[in-house]
């Protein structure tokens, strides 16, 4: 039976599957198909179809999906209302009345995720304790549940402030709106995300409540289209968490499928970490529209706990701190008003694409600069003939008022771009007090080996590791995932004075909780684990840092350990600490695995099947390429011919079924066991001719 992984991109549609009863190389299928923007559900099904897979064939599916981020993005829902404290109406709107930009006084916020129109309050109060200060006025309620449905809104967010220590008014409200509009779906904030601060629970809250009917149409669809065609494997979701969730769960909790896509691509990066025990990892993905960029730590993906889907539009869902930019392979190369050349974050997407699609597109992109440079296949691998003239084309309108011959500017395109995604490499290193210097780039995606090396050296890395897999690296992240979920709540309490037991049992209600949404995705009492963390930080701060917790019961000594943790965590995210103030915990979080099945790493080199043991016949033709001003004849290899061990010297080109990696000069490349490609700069090889991917961690 398959295990099959699909990732719904921008432009394409990955699929990574494993065959648990085949063997050899066998156990693999793989494709890439163009994204159906239109009807995403079109593309999966292309997707099995050129895989050769047959819907009654699969045992899992487990499918990474942008549906959720570009609804929000581009306001494509149906409106919900909201309904909040009197006073509160314009929470969403007002925002923390930061400036994006301090000087910029043309600057305009982004449009809420809910019109003014639309926003409704009614007279209650609870006190920060969870006590009435004013009772629920349920006349005003009604009137106000009456004019939503006058307004024919099914889909409705509560969020009252102080409830998240308290949601009875909430639950109080939702009942007078189910009286008057029995088919309506409504999300309470208190259950949403219980936390302190009401602007990011009252933008989490609006974002489940917007996210119903889209997610929830979608997913139907899908499910009935693979029943329809013979599936009756359980269809799983992504999570922006790392993790993945039955679609029924889904359905009733789609902000949490915020950047469900990448996050594949960082489960990827967690196989390969346990798989190679190499520990600091910055996992890059680049697309056909979008960049990609996480650091890993242990194996695991470094979480956010306030990601801004846009300026003071904060999710307070636990989230891989994955910082996406427009650049990808199908981003558009244009001129400013002062004369420079900039790339993105516009993109041809799917739909025109490229130039060199030959689909409408006349606008000059990255794809067409590789293209037009020599770095990128004319047939795409063989999945259709690029227009090489129309790439020409596209970069001279460019090129031509910059003063520049087409090859020089598509070099500076190149260039360009990758300076974009060093920039956002450096926001999840630098900015969280991480050296990029310590680190290995792990490039996926199917422009992600051509820019590789450009994108390491304006970061500041010498070491890079692209898997065989590198062009469908998110789909396969997918089919290595666990069913994970994470809960929170507030538990606002000083470390000195504090009740051990009241901790545990805060920690022990979330765990029930924790324990019956696995069970709902079908994960039986063995096969769950929990972890435990507390966000903390000293009294009077405004933020909060993650710090772990121990499971089971806790007492005093236990208590003082984790704030002498949390000094150390403090240290380590800002570089300073001070055991002389005091610490308090914030929230609580727990977080509940549920472990499945997975490709283990013999399974992975057995698929490879590398029995070329001289790689005589790597070489598969000789290209021409363009590289720092002049034209190189360089030598193109086919990785199923590679042998492991086997050394490449740039310049060259790494042909792979869904990705090409380019290595310029001074360059170095070696393949593992595992058909991993390993490349660096000359210098950093070591004296037998490996290359060192961590100091700490040995030669691989």
């Amino acid at each position: 039976m398959l295990r099959v992984g699909i990732d719904v991109g921008g432009t394409f549609t990955d699929l990574f599957a494993w065959d648990e009863q085949a063997t050899g190389s066998a156990r693999v299928r793989t494709a890439k198909v163009l994204s159906t923007p239109k009807d995403p559900v079109i593309g999966f099904m292309n997707a099995l179809s050129v895989a050769g897979i047959k819907p009654a064939e699969i045992d899992t599916i487990i499918h990474g999906t942008t549906i959720g981020t570009n609804a929000l993005i581009e306001r494509k829902y149906p409106e919900p209302a909201l309904v909040t404290t009197a006073g509160f109406r314009d929470t969403l709107e007002v925002g923390r009345q930061r400036r994006r930009h301090l000087y910029d006084p043309y600057q305009v916020k982004p449009r809420p995720l809910i019109s003014r129109s639309r926003r409704f309050t009614v007279s209650e109060k609870l006190g920060a304790d969870g006590t009435t200060v004013k009772p629920l006025d349920r006349e005003e309620a009604r009137r106000v549940a009456e004019h939503i449905a006058t307004l024919g809104i099914k889909n409705i967010a509560i969020a009252f402030i102080n409830s998240y220590v308290n949601g009875r008014h909430e639950q109080e409200m939702r009942e007078i709106i189910l009286e008057v509009i029995p088919d309506a779906r409504v999300a309470l904030s208190s259950e949403t995300r219980p936390k302190v601060r009401e602007l990011g629970r009252f933008v989490t809250t609006a974002i489940r409540a917007a996210l119903f009917p889209v997610v929830s149409d979608y997913f139907t669809r899908l499910e009935a289209t693979l029943a329809e065609a013979g599936s009756s494997a359980p269809l799983f979701i992504v999570k922006s968490n790392g993790g993945m969730m039955r679609s029924t769960t889904a359905k009733e909790r789609p902000e949490e499928l915020i950047g469900s896509g990448p996050a594949g691509g960082v489960a990827a990066g967690g196989f390969l970490s346990t798989l190679l025990n190499t520990q600091n990892m910055i996992v890059t993905d680049v697309g056909g529209t979008s960049f990609e960029a996480c650091l890993m730590e242990n194996g695991r993906g470094l979480v956010t706990d306030e990601y801004e889907l846009e300026w003071e539009m904060p999710i307070i869902t636990p989230m891989l701190d994955i910082r996406s930019i427009g650049a990808g392979g199908g981003s558009i190369a244009w001129i400013d008003q002062g004369g420079s050349l900039r790339v993105g974050p516009q993109s041809a997407g799917a739909d025109p694409g490229p130039a060199c699609y030959g689909r409408g597109g006349t606008r000059p992109t990255v794809t067409d600069a590789n293209l037009v440079l020599g770095r990128l296949n004319q047939t795409l691998s063989g999945k259709f003939q690029l227009d090489y003239d129309a790439a020409v084309t596209a970069i001279r309108t460019v090129a031509e008022p910059l003063g520049l011959s087409v090859l020089d500017c598509a070099e500076g395109i190149i260039e360009i771009v990758c300076e974009n995604m060093a920039g956002a490499i450096r926001m999840v290193s630098t900015d969280r007090g991480r050296d990029p210097r310590d680190q290995t780039l792990v490039a996926f995606g199917g422009a992600g080996g051509l820019h590789a090396y450009n994108v390491a050296r304006a970061a500041g890395i010498n070491r890079i590791l692209i898997p065989p897999f590198a062009g469908v690296a998110c789909a396969f992240g997918a089919t290595t995932m666990e069913v994970r979920h994470d809960l929170e709540a507030t538990f606002y309490a000083p470390v000195e004075g504090l009740d051990p037991s009241e901790l545990t049992g805060a920690f022990t209600k979330l765990e029930e909780e924790c324990r019956q949404l696995l069970g709902n995705d079908g994960i039986i009492a063995e096969q769950m684990t929990f972890e435990r963390n507390a966000l903390m930080r000293y009294i009077g701060q405004s933020y909060e840092v993650t710090t772990p917790v121990p499971n089971g019961n806790l007492d005093a000594a236990i208590v003082a350990e984790v704030a002498a943790a949390f000094h150390g965590e403090h240290k380590r995210e800002y570089g300073v600490s001070s055991e002389s103030f005091p610490v308090a915990f914030v929230t609580l979080r727990v977080t509940g695995y549920g472990q499945i099945t997975k490709p283990e790493a013999s399974d992975l080199e057995a698929a490879l099947g590398m029995g070329n043991p001289n790689g005589t016949f790597s070489v598969k033709e000789q290209r021409e390429v363009y590289f720092n001003g002049q034209h190189y004849l360089v030598e193109v290899y086919d990785p199923a011919h590679l042998s492991r061990g086997q050394i490449i010297q740039g310049p060259a080109i790494i042909e792979q079924p869904d990705s090409e990696i380019v290595l310029p000069h001074h360059t170095v490349a070696q393949v593992d066991q595992y058909g991993n490609i390993l490349i660096s700069n000359e210098n950093e090889v070591g004296q037998n001719g490996n290359i060192i991917l961590s100091t700490e961690e040995g030669v691989l």
